[in-house]
């Protein structure tokens, strides 16, 4: 798991241990590479991410590149895209198109508590959970509804809530903390490690 002072890393930890993966929390970009298995964690804003040195963010392209999974939670699905409004100067880490906008409407910002998946497409992440399932959120910005999501949330517009694209992976809710849900997406990104799913398109 990547350390880069964002948060969220002792509820992540104790979620990964819980279904039977042995994390381990990192800053040095050669454990990236020696690990089966990749996690972003993060909340706050996405100028947090500028903390993420260059030899890091290459380490992290290598590995997905060479097939390991790589699943980002919350500012760290965020970081996945090409960058975000929220802070326009910094770059994401690019491996999926798109930029991340500030939630608007009438509701209440940040968008916080439970709320429904609506799964579109097949996804590995999402083997064992059932469409209308609750996740808890905790959020200001969103991801755009890309051929990369593969369920979205509803807060006064749609927005991803969930992607995929081959060893990459993202979560804008917190699993850590989704209960039962968020316990089978985690088990289901460690057994990928182990064992790639067939997505059945």
């Amino acid at each position: 798991m990547v350390e880069y002072g964002a948060g969220n890393l002792t509820s992540v930890l104790k979620g990964l241990t819980a279904v039977g993966a042995d994390p381990f929390v990192t800053g040095n970009p050669h454990d990236v590479g020696a690990a089966n298995a990749i996690v972003v964690p993060g909340v706050g804003n996405f100028a947090a991410t500028d903390a993420i040195p260059e030899r890091m963010r290459d380490a992290l392209v290598r590995a997905v590149a060479h097939g390991r999974p790589l699943l980002g939670i919350c500012l760290g699905l965020q970081f996945l895209f090409e960058g975000s409004d929220e802070a326009p100067g910094v770059r994401g880490l690019g491996l999926l198109k798109g930029r991340c906008y500030l939630l608007q409407g009438d509701v209440k910002v940040p968008h916080v508590g439970w709320n429904d998946l609506r799964i579109v497409r097949p996804s590995c992440l999402l083997t064992d959970v059932q469409d209308g399932s609750q996740v808890y959120f905790t959020h200001s910005y969103a991801a755009p509804v890309t051929d990369a999501c593969v369920a979205e949330t509803e807060y006064a517009s749609r927005f991803a809530a969930a992607v995929e694209s081959d060893h990459v992976f993202g979560v804008q809710f917190h699993p850590e903390k989704s209960g039962t849900v968020g316990l089978r997406i985690l088990r289901s990104f460690v057994s990928f490690a182990s064992v790639p799913c067939s997505r059945n398109d």
